[in-house]
């Protein structure tokens, strides 16, 4: 992503009609699938209660009726092998900055 724009946002709803922002970070292909990785955005009117973990969010890209929708992961083991990869690139990409 070249950052000269400065950050990426989205809106989604989830299943329940809750609308909230997302911060893009990054997109990888995995297995033959696409994956986006994005950070909530924190806004004013947050709901802090349920101290819902705020990390690495994933979802994987799908197409439905030839539009491309974002989708939450099959299972833990998918989350946690594509997770593993971002990490990775996100390393690489930092490691390279350095030089």
């Amino acid at each position: 992503m070249d950052e000269d724009f400065g950050p990426e946002f989205i809106s989604i709803t989830d299943d329940e009609g809750n609308e909230f922002e997302l911060e893009y970070v990054d997109t990888i292909e995995y297995n033959g699938q696409v994956y986006m990785a994005f950070f909530p955005v924190e806004t004013e009117d947050s709901d802090h209660s349920d101290e819902e973990e705020s990390g690495l969010i994933i979802l994987k890209v799908i197409v439905v009726d030839g539009e491309e929708q974002l989708s939450t992961l099959d299972s833990d083991e998918e989350l946690d092998a594509v997770y593993d990869q971002f990490m990775e690139t996100l390393f690489q990409e930092d490691e390279e900055s350095e030089d």
